[in-house]
């Protein structure tokens, strides 16, 4: 590398943890994308409906915002998958029955039918991709959330 005019603070691309990043993000998105497509959903509606699913399960109240926070998602955009998904009609949305602000979600009985179908595509295409990790799976999982608690 010519290093008088070397702006970058690494000597190898693969020093970079930003760029790794950001490549092995692109590889997993594009191919779980490709594994969604069967069930006619896209990831953001996939992230939101399994953890609809999800938190009811917990016996949480789910509300657009309680949504939004757990999945990280903006609300603008939480809200814009929500009003897709309830057009396609795999979630229904209601006023809450205390804070007129807030709406509660619920998945459908069809909703329901394809999260579960689509979970278990994702968590198999989850445990090919993720498989060369092998035992470090945990320990890579932890470094994930340190970085997530960080911001």
């Amino acid at each position: 590398m010519n290093t008088e005019d070397n702006t970058f603070g690494v000597e190898d691309a693969d020093d970079s943890s930003g760029f790794l990043l950001w490549q092995v993000t692109n590889l997993w998105q594009r191919e779980i994308k490709k594994a969604l497509e069967v069930h006619s959903i896209t990831h953001s509606q996939f992230v939101l409906m399994a953890s609809i699913h999800w938190l009811t399960l917990q016996q949480k109240e789910v509300t657009q915002v309680v949504l939004s926070a757990h999945t990280k998602i903006d609300p603008m955009t939480t809200s814009t998958v929500l009003r897709t998904l309830q057009s396609k009609e795999l979630i229904m949305r209601q006023e809450h029955p205390t804070d007129t602000r807030a709406k509660t979600v619920a998945l459908t009985e069809k909703g329901k039918e394809v999260i579960k179908k689509a979970v278990v595509t994702v968590e198999s295409f989850d445990n090919k991709f993720f498989a060369p990790l092998g035992n470090m799976t945990g320990a890579f999982n932890k470094k994930l959330i340190t970085l997530l608690k960080g911001q």
